[in-house]
C-alpha cells in the first residue's frame, strides 16, 4: 500500500472540501506547488484509488473523492 505524501494530504484536503473542483482549483489552492507537483500527485492519487477525475470538456477535468478506496495489490 502507497503511503500519502505530503502534498497528497494537501491535494485531498482541497478535493475533500470541493469535490468535482475543477484541476485548476486545486492549482490555484496549493499555489506554492508547481504544476508538475500538483498533476503528478492528482494522477497517482487517482491510480491508487483516492481520487476520480472526470474529463468535463476538452482540457477540462473535474477532481472528486473516489467512492471507493482501491488498494493496490
Amino acid at each position: 500500500m502507497a503511503t500519502m505524501t505530503e502534498v497528497g494530504h494537501r491535494v485531498m484536503a482541497v478535493v475533500s472540501r470541493s469535490p468535482g473542483c475543477d484541476l485548476e482549483e486545486v492549482m490555484k489552492q496549493c499555489a506554492d506547488l508547481t504544476w508538475n507537483q500538483v498533476f503528478l500527485e492528482v494522477d497517482r492519487l487517482s491510480r491508487d484509488g483516492y481520487v476520480a477525475l472526470r474529463l468535463e470538456q476538452r482540457g477540462r477535468y473535474s477532481v472528486r473523492p473516489a467512492e471507493r478506496v482501491v488498494r493496490p495489490s
